[in-house]
């Protein structure tokens, strides 16, 4: 079933014909006598469309649309009229009228056309208001706020930033850190919030087709630009554009971009006409864009438009008190989606989670626990689990006792089955002594100086920890 459409006339022809053609083409059509019984039908029924005519019996059709508007502020209205008034039909547009009909002559075709615009362009609108509230879900979903001091500054300047709608922000960090996640939440508690956020990733776009994407084009600009195409800057106006890896940004295009954050205003390319537009940028990188300025690979000036309020998003090796709950909010989370029945996290496989360096930050941990819910059963997520698919901890001799000893200490916590504080302690003193007697070429004696301890008590604790003793390597 296609659209409803309501048509308010006093004209019972209209009332006779015009339906019938409509229901020919598939559309569901009501139909008033005067203004008030229009009224009272959109009331209790609502419509796609209104045909609304000009001379009514009861209320002119000004009133109408003006009684439509306060109470149905999106309601789509088409006048009707038996006399061209283009005093009225202007009064009528300024009202929010959206086209304007003569009766007078076959108006078949030219309604058909008018109803195919209006109502695709309402059919696009509910879309992206559809999409942009999935969207909105989605970022909530996955926006988990960490219990570290670190993200607590974060958040307090995000929320700050958010107040003022035209401040531009520089988000740094690692890959995987949740940057995405900090942009979404900035223009959310934004003014803008009821407008577009469009995002474009500049390094995965070849810098000679990102100008076009991000300022759009002109017929005929290059060999391929068959169409005019509005960029992303027009179609963020009044919203917030999100550049990712801005660092992968071209100089051209920094030169560009500089004029848009200092006027607001850019040309397509291969247009001539100034377009003004007012987004919010902001932008994140997890490159170094100070070096990169001193090397002259990324403008100055535009740096510190960029960063008018940066911040810095920790790598979760920092924050690592807020690795437990994000894990268990990932859980939880794949744990419906996949219609699984995983409870909880065993305090051994806790110790695991903490023990690990997290190079990929968030996103690795998300990943994780998704292939881990998808691929296993049970009620609990087993140290074996994570073991399996974590990815290589590291080797002999990068302290990786040192480092499990230090996620304990960091994360301000206990494991549940307790932590054996003596092995590990052990472990890193078997590690250092390793070192030690690998610099000095297995002789003890240099290797007591080294530790500041006496070679008796270095031989007791090699014997201790399993060293073979090699009395030869202390000759000479």
């Amino acid at each position: 079933m296609k659209a409803t459409i309501l048509v308010i006339d006093d004209d019972e022809t209209i009332r006779h014909f015009l339906p019938r053609e409509l229901r020919a083409e598939g559309f569901q059509v009501l139909t008033a006598d005067c203004g008030k019984a229009g009224l009272q039908i959109l009331e209790k029924e609502p419509a796609d469309l209104v045909l609304l005519d000009i001379r009514l019996p009861d209320l002119t059709g000004i009133q109408v649309l003006e009684r439509i508007r306060a109470q149905w502020p999106d309601q789509i209205v088409v006048m009707l009229t038996g006399e061209p008034d283009h005093e009225t039909a202007v009064q009528a547009m300024r009202l929010g009228a959206r086209d304007y009909l003569t009766k007078g002559r076959p108006i078949r075709e030219e309604l058909l056309l008018v109803l195919e615009r209006e109502l695709s362009a309402q059919q696009l609108g509910r879309e992206v208001q559809h999409h942009r509230q999935e969207k909105v879900q989605k970022f909530s979903r996955d926006f988990v706020r960490g219990t570290s001091q670190a993200m607590q500054q974060v958040y307090s300047v995000v929320d700050q930033v958010a107040q003022s709608d035209s401040t531009s922000v520089l988000i740094d960090g690692e890959s995987g850190t949740g940057k995405e996640l900090i942009a979404h939440r900035i223009h959310e508690l934004s003014a803008r919030r009821e407008k577009p956020m469009l995002e474009v990733n500049c390094a995965a776009i070849p810098r000679e087709l990102l100008e076009s994407e991000l300022f759009g084009h002109e017929k005929g600009a290059f060999t391929d630009a068959r169409t005019q195409k509005q960029g992303l800057l027009e179609l963020a106006n009044g919203g917030t554009l999100f550049l990712d890896e801005v660092g992968e940004m071209s100089l051209t295009i920094q030169v560009k971009l500089l004029r848009v954050l200092e006027r607001m205003t850019f040309k397509r390319v291969g247009g001539t006409k100034d377009i003004t537009v007012s987004v919010r940028v902001i932008s994140a990188t997890n490159q170094n864009l100070e070096t990169m300025v001193r090397e002259q690979r990324f403008r100055e000036d535009l740096y510190f438009r960029l960063k008018v309020v940066p911040i810095r998003v920790p790598p979760l090796r920092e924050r690592r008190e807020d690795i437990l709950p994000l894990a268990r909010h990932f859980l939880a989370q794949f744990n419906r989606q996949f219609g699984k029945t995983f409870e909880a996290i065993d305090p051994g496989a806790e110790l695991v989670l903490l023990s690990y360096p997290w190079p990929g930050n968030i996103r690795e941990l998300r990943n994780l626990f998704e292939r881990i819910v998808l691929l296993s059963q049970g009620t609990r997520i087993l140290p074996q689990h994570l073991t399996s698919a974590i990815a290589p901890q590291p080797a002999r001799g990068e302290f990786s006792s040192l480092d499990t000893l230090r996620s304990v200490l960091e994360a301000g916590m206990i494991p549940e089955v307790g932590f054996d504080l003596e092995g590990t302690l052990g472990q890193i003193e078997r590690d250092i002594i390793q070192r030690a007697l690998d610099r000095s070429n297995g002789n003890q004696s240099r290797t007591a100086a080294l530790l500041q301890m006496k070679r008796d008590k270095l031989r007791y604790r090699m014997k201790l920890y399993g060293f073979q003793d090699t009395p030869a390597a202390d000759m000479g």
